[in-house]
């Protein structure tokens, strides 16, 4: 994103790098993770040989959701639950396969079919704010570069207003993924258990499930350093500015 590179005008600016070198590391890390341990299990089949289709079916009908419909969606890694039209989606690599990885992965969009239904607090706001996040943090990016223009060019004022308003309107988006993390966590763990409780795995099958669960989460915990870093940047390049 070139706002986020060069958001003190058209130089580089070292303080970025400095504060989202780390952050991008991790987030680096994670997608690696979550590739190798995904590639991993998916060549390793159930015991059951139940598809990932299979398992999703299983647990929404032994929760009482047998009107949760599961599509194929195209896609690596696509898989979700949408509470808008109350349905399960599972990748093409997910819907029809065998392995422990999409075993895990089904059952843990079906943890958050469950969430839905008992109402879980954090699902419940993040559906309600889902929407206002994504307008709050484009327009507060835009903010944000009108503001760094307008403060360099004018000193402060309505660039520096501009631009703290724009922060602000962008902290939704840190906020958004903050929420998403126990969504996300509690969904695995409702995963985990199902899968245990119907027998759908052996105790060391729910090991393996649990390492492609956990490297999936990494990645949301990567999302919200990322964020949280861009964040602060900004914040400290704001009030650099506010001094200069």
């Amino acid at each position: 994103m070139i706002l986020a590179m060069f958001p003190m005008g058209f130089g580089f600016d070292p303080l970025w790098l400095m504060m989202m070198a780390p952050a991008m590391l991790l987030a680096l890390w994670a997608q690696f993770k979550l590739k190798s341990t995904y590639a991993k299990y998916s060549k390793v089949g159930s015991a059951l040989w139940l598809t990932g289709a299979d398992t999703a079916r299983i647990i929404l009908d032994r929760n009482g959701l047998s009107n949760i419909e599961i599509f194929p969606v195209e896609g690596e890694l696509s898989d979700h639950y949408d509470p808008t039209k109350k349905a399960v989606f599972l990748s093409e690599g997910i819907y029809g396969s065998t392995s422990l990885a999409a075993v895990g992965v089904a059952a843990h969009e079906v943890g958050h079919a469950i969430q839905h239904k008992m109402a879980y607090g954090p699902l419940e706001l993040r559906m309600r704010v889902v929407k206002t996040t994504n307008i709050a943090s484009q327009i507060g990016m835009v903010l944000i570069m009108i503001g760094f223009f307008l403060s360099a060019s004018q000193g402060s004022g309505w660039g520096s207003n501009l631009l703290w308003l724009g922060i602000l309107l962008f902290s939704t988006v840190a906020l958004f993924q903050a929420i998403t993390l126990p969504v996300e966590f509690d969904a695995s763990r409702r995963a985990k258990d199902e899968l245990g409780r119907l027998g759908l795995v052996t105790p060391q099958e729910n090991q393996q499930v649990s390492k492609v669960l956990s490297a999936a989460a990494l990645t949301y915990v990567a999302a919200l350093a990322q964020s949280l870093m861009q964040l602060m940047y900004y914040v400290m390049a704001a009030r650099r500015r506010d001094r200069d």
